[in-house]
């Protein structure tokens, strides 16, 4: 990688187009000079004169353009000859052999525009709907994320909580069904935000304590109570026992600002990370691995057959494993969307294939679980999402 380096610290500091930006605005100042004189007398001899100069004049100009750009793109040229000498094999997946979406452009334009939405590009993603055409995405989603983004700014800016409690009060029944402490979290955070901010005067936070922490008796007891032990070491706070909460205020306001932004996003049942991030940075993994697999693959002369699944294991970070797989105790595969998990009455799991199997006689013949003597029919099966 020290090569590649070298060729972009080159790049970087060449990359500059400053001169050619004012190689430009002289030739546009040529032509309004130009433009100007035949202005004044347009049946005047003198405008072939005129036209002649400025001909001689932007010819030279151009030339010095041009001169500006060749240093660029020879540091550009040199390091893509870097990169593609660094990353030989990247050419493998360069054909539409291995292009499983080719024939589903409407689902990347959409992972696209929803990736748009989710950034706070709104005007990009409008721009790019439009030329997109048709995308099934809700009207009134952007108009959520909008609101969003004007919360997690009032907070990361103007350190305003306000907006962000106001909207996790008006969402508390949902909140709650999902075991969610954004509220508490949000309240506490404007406690230690005024413990911090007010100098010796701590009669703000204490107010606010006495105002806000009433609701959260039942369930945040404990953690209350470490706070308001605060007021009792008001100057050596960080020396004692209960000094942890108030260390690092700055790290809190990140931390709850992304809280809320994974709380938002799955009341409108949507993932914390973008997909199309998520599905990137699992690809940039994969990768490396794909990559030696394809000129194994081609050696031994053989084919890559499997269409809905990789032909190796790919490591991938704790962060990225989201459900675990089913393995049917019968068939011994993997299940599919096509061939889901099935679970009997008598609450073993099988495979839909392996069900069906069982199944011989119809929808409504009675069939035996593989690993206990209770029986039922092939209706009684329900599927499971894992």
């Amino acid at each position: 990688m020290d090569a590649i380096k070298a060729e972009f610290d080159r790049l970087d500091s060449r990359a500059n187009l400053g001169k050619a930006l004012v190689d430009i605005n002289k030739c546009i100042l040529l032509l309004e000079n130009a433009r100007n004189q035949i202005a004044k007398d347009p049946s005047s001899p003198s405008r072939v004169a005129t036209l002649g100069r400025l001909h001689q004049s932007m010819a030279a100009q151009l030339d010095q353009v041009g001169n500006d750009h060749k240093e660029v793109y020879s540091a550009l040229n040199r390091y893509g000859k870097a990169l593609d000498k660094k990353f030989k094999a990247a050419s493998a997946f360069s054909s539409s052999d291995y292009d499983a979406l080719s024939n589903d452009g409407h689902l990347i334009n959409r992972a696209i525009a929803m990736h748009l939405i989710r950034e706070g590009q709104f005007a990009v993603a409008k721009t790019f709907m439009k030329e997109a055409g048709e995308l099934d995405i809700p009207e009134d989603l952007q108009g959520e994320f909008v609101e969003m983004y004007q919360i997690v700014e009032a907070m990361k800016v103007r350190r305003d909580l306000e907006p962000a409690i106001a909207w996790a009060r008006l969402k508390a029944g949902l909140l709650e069904q999902r075991g969610s402490n954004l509220e508490f979290d949000l309240c506490k955070l404007q406690f230690v935000w005024l413990f911090v901010q007010g100098g010796p005067d701590k009669s703000k936070a204490r107010d606010y304590a006495t105002k806000e922490f009433q609701r959260f008796w039942k369930k945040h007891l404990m953690e209350i109570a470490k706070l308001m032990c605060a007021f009792v070491f008001p100057t050596d706070l960080h020396e004692s026992p209960y000094g942890k909460p108030f260390e690092d205020p700055e790290r809190m306001w990140g931390d709850v600002a992304h809280s809320f932004t994974k709380e938002f996003c799955s009341l409108l049942g949507l993932s914390a990370e973008s997909p199309l991030y998520l599905a990137a940075t699992a690809g940039a993994i994969a990768l490396p691995t794909l990559l030696k697999m394809t000129s194994i693959m081609k050696e031994k002369k053989t084919e890559w057959t499997s269409q809905n699944e990789l032909p190796v294991e790919i490591p991938l970070p704790p962060a990225y494993h989201f459900h675990s797989i089913f393995v049917c105790p019968v068939s011994k595969d993997q299940t599919t969307d096509a061939n889901p998990p099935m679970m009997l009455p008598c609450g073993h799991v099988i495979a839909l294939e392996s069900l069906q199997r069982l199944a011989k006689g119809g929808t409504q013949s009675t069939l035996k679980c593989p690993y206990c003597p209770k029986e039922s029919t092939l209706v009684q099966a329900k599927k499971v999402i894992i």
